[in-house]
């Protein structure tokens, strides 16, 4: 996680700096829904591997995102959100609530 003195002074921008692209934008949307594995949130996403593990990484290292990786052959990976990163929620529900209102008006 990003120490308090790291983060910038405005509010807003620590919510920026967290989740400010779309790719994080749209894990965590799929992520609301329950645990996912690596590929199906790539086909969800529609990124390429390399963008979708550094987005994975990064929200991750600011305790959004919890990985767990099982000890199968081959490998499973799955990805979920922390409790920290469940509270953003109402943010996604806000934003899809002005994404549907906007639609309408235009």
């Amino acid at each position: 996680m990003i120490e308090s003195k790291d983060l910038p002074p405005c509010p807003v921008q620590i919510v920026l700096k967290m989740i400010g692209n779309k790719w994080k934008i749209l894990i965590i949307r799929d992520l609301l829904t329950g645990t996912k594995r690596f590929k199906e949130l790539q086909r969800s996403v529609g990124c390429s591997q390399k963008v979708l593990t550094e987005n994975l990484r990064e929200l991750e290292q600011h305790g959004l995102v919890n990985r767990q990786v099982y000890a199968e052959v081959p490998p499973r990976v799955e990805y979920s959100l922390s409790p920290l990163g469940k509270t953003l929620s109402p943010v996604l529900d806000a934003m899809a609530q002005w994404g549907e209102y906007y639609r309408s008006i235009v």
